[in-house]
């Protein structure tokens, strides 16, 4: 586990739908998120803006069970493929990236 949190308390964690592939969300853990999830086969991740674990769909009902876990060459990022049980963005899309990024001449 150590080996993970080399660079730091957090590591960031993209989840990625197992049958579609689509990208979900982002996400940080920290070695207690990390283990939660690992202990109940569901993801958990540490908030950085409430500074607290959460677990996702813990209140919306859209848990996330996990199926297989990566990390990157340099460890220090998690490729997590779940199976969602609905969206996982907030707002009630499946996927948090919705939005296009757009040129400054574009937006005029």
């Amino acid at each position: 586990m150590d080996r993970y949190f080399q660079k730091g308390e957090l590591i960031p964690a993209i989840v990625q739908d197992v049958h579609t592939k689509q990208v979900l969300m982002l996400a940080y853990m920290n070695r207690r998120s990390l283990e939660l999830t690992l202990e109940t086969g569901e993801t958990w991740f540490y908030s950085r803006s409430r500074q607290c674990l959460w677990h996702k769909g813990g209140t919306s009902g859209n848990v996330q069970r996990v199926v297989e876990i990566k990390a990157d060459c340099d460890e220090d990022t998690l490729l997590v493929l779940v199976e969602p049980a609905g969206p996982a963005c907030h707002t009630g899309k499946v996927s948090c990236f919705f939005n296009h990024v757009k040129k400054e001449e574009e937006e005029a």
